[in-house]
């Protein structure tokens, strides 16, 4: 009988950043839509069950993948690494457990705020214009906290083979 390749803690943590890496796509995806879909709204103020549906689905999959990222946080090497050091010298630990933990959970809490508030709002286009401003702010915050291929502030590939 052949013995497992992988030690079981870290084929889970990798599995987890492979699901982490793949919803990051869903999200980016669902936020860019739903963005579009405020922009048009602003300017034609008919609220649609897409639009309800789209924000719900965008907040939702925003908790999802902040879930995932908190279970990340707490079972990565890089981010204990980073707290037995406490090093303020820039490397990907510290990226990853100050930076990036912050930004995204900040671009969530907004995502929130920003369903919430739209579904309380009776008035369509004001409905579309907080969508729009939140989860643009969210969006723009986003894209900075991710560690892209060409990033400056930490690398990851573009996807993960599993």
């Amino acid at each position: 009988m052949a013995k497992d390749l992988c030690p079981v803690n870290f084929c889970h943590m990798y599995h987890l950043i492979v699901t982490h890496s793949i919803i990051r796509y869903v999200l980016l995806a669902l936020l860019l839509f739903t963005i579009f879909r405020a922009w048009i709204g602003v300017r034609q103020g008919q609220y649609l069950k897409l639009d309800r549906v789209l924000a719900g689905a965008t907040s939702g999959i925003s908790h999802v993948q902040l879930i995932l990222g908190f279970i990340l946080y707490f079972q990565s090497p890089v981010v204990q690494g980073y707290w037995m050091e406490k090093s303020f010298r820039w490397t990907d630990s510290l990226f990853f457990a100050i930076v990036h933990f912050i930004l995204m959970s900040t671009a969530i809490i907004i995502i929130t705020i920003g369903a919430s508030l739209a579904k309380r709002e009776e008035n369509e286009r004001k409905r579309f214009s907080i969508i729009f401003n939140y989860f643009t702010i969210a969006l723009f915050i986003i894209m900075i906290a991710i560690p892209w291929p060409f990033s400056p502030l930490a690398e990851r590939p573009w996807f993960r083979e599993l």
